[in-house]
């Protein structure tokens, strides 16, 4: 019989209560998180850029139409294939720039194709994860539809559009009433059988056409898409062949040459200056440019400066350096011409001083030339807007 050694068994006991009591706690608190997010409808993820994969919290559901089943692991590649085709490159271009700037914090709205193709859309926000070595290796982010924020938006948009086009609208028939009043008062002078003051019933004309070149800038607002900026060079050919029709009828056969660059906007305060400028100057040339003459022609031209954006200088206390958009119109005929000693300056009559007003109003310059005619050339810049 052989007698064993005895079998000794060492341990020891410790009371893990306390880190129970913390795991349950732990338990607790993220059971309490996920019911938070997912009552916000939002996602909250972490994604390893080295490993390409995130960590998805909420409800991805509701948010996308899939399960977390249906989409598996979440990378880039995965998400990005339903970003909106046109919003795609511009979320792909920012999400490395922001890597490759190293920025803390960024936002970003794109458009997103839910399981039944219905597109919603996303805003999110990011913060930076890096290393010891400052470099980033995450990113922690926050999505969440914003969808009915930016229906509102563009049912805002459209109530304020429509409710520009319609004081546009207003102003127009106000000025086409003021017109038609006028008209009305001269042709009262026209009635009196011993009435012979021609002069009275030009003035009555003018104002008429200066109404009607202000009008057709309200009609032209009008008939957009409730834009605060006018295409002048259409406005322009409106303008100039009212002007025609008003004061060519019986007389000499005068033509009309305009030469206006395209896709030109101006805002209200350089359109309505602007168009009264070219009323002046059109209808001088219309009513004394070619008496005694059986034909004539007239000029309009209007481009950018040859240089595109210049720098205006005429007034110093304009901040030195503010870009700007440098535009030139020219008014020409070939008519009588006007005499020697005439100086814009110094005219005393009103048509003359109303188009030195305006080009001042417009922080411009006028240059006025009488060789084979008359012309006109007004050197104007237009501010960019930031």
């Amino acid at each position: 019989m052989t007698l064993c050694a005895p079998v000794v068994i060492k341990g020891t006991v410790q009371d893990i209560t306390e880190r129970k009591k913390a795991e349950k706690a732990l338990e607790l608190s993220e059971e309490r998180y996920r019911i938070i997010i997912e009552q916000t409808g939002q996602l909250v993820y972490d994604y390893n850029i080295e490993k390409d994969i995130a960590d998805v919290a909420g409800n991805i559901e509701e948010l996308t139409g899939f399960t977390s089943e249906e989409l598996g692991n979440i990378n880039l590649k995965l998400w990005t294939s339903r970003i909106h085709p046109e919003d795609l490159n511009r979320f792909l271009e920012n999400h490395k720039k922001y890597l490759e700037l190293d920025r803390k914090s960024y936002r970003i709205e794109y458009r997103f194709r839910k399981k039944n193709g219905e597109y919603i859309y996303l805003e999110e926000n990011w913060v930076s994860q890096g290393d010891s070595k400052s470099s980033v290796n995450r990113v922690l982010g926050v999505i969440k539809n914003i969808t009915e924020r930016k229906q509102a938006e563009k049912i805002l948009a459209n109530i304020e559009t429509a409710r520009k086009k319609e004081i546009h609208h207003r102003i127009k028939n106000n000025l086409q009433v003021i017109s038609s009043l006028l008209d009305l008062q001269a042709e009262k002078f026209r009635a009196r059988e011993h009435f012979k003051d021609l002069e009275v019933l030009n003035a009555f004309r003018e104002s008429q056409d200066r109404v009607i070149s202000i009008a057709l800038i309200h009609e032209e607002l009008h008939e957009g898409k409730g834009k605060d900026t006018l295409n002048f060079s259409p406005y322009l050919h409106r303008l100039v062949e009212n002007l025609f029709q008003t004061y060519t009828l019986g007389n000499a056969d005068i033509s009309l040459n305009m030469d206006l660059e395209e896709n030109i906007f101006f805002d209200m305060d350089t359109a309505v200056p602007l168009g009264l400028i070219v009323n002046e100057l059109v209808s001088n040339s219309l009513k004394y440019a070619f008496q005694g003459r059986d034909k004539g022609i007239i000029k309009i031209r209007l481009n950018r400066g040859e240089n595109g954006k210049t720098v205006s200088s005429k007034h110093e206390n304009r901040k030195e350096g503010y870009g700007s958009t440098n535009f030139i119109l020219t008014v020409s005929d070939n008519g009588v011409g006007i005499s020697e000693g005439f100086s814009m300056e110094d005219s005393d009559t009103l048509g003359t001083q109303l188009v030195t007003a305006l080009v001042d109003q417009l922080d411009g310059k006028i240059d006025l030339k009488k060789d084979s005619g008359t012309e006109f050339i007004i050197r104007f810049s237009i501010p960019e807007k930031k």
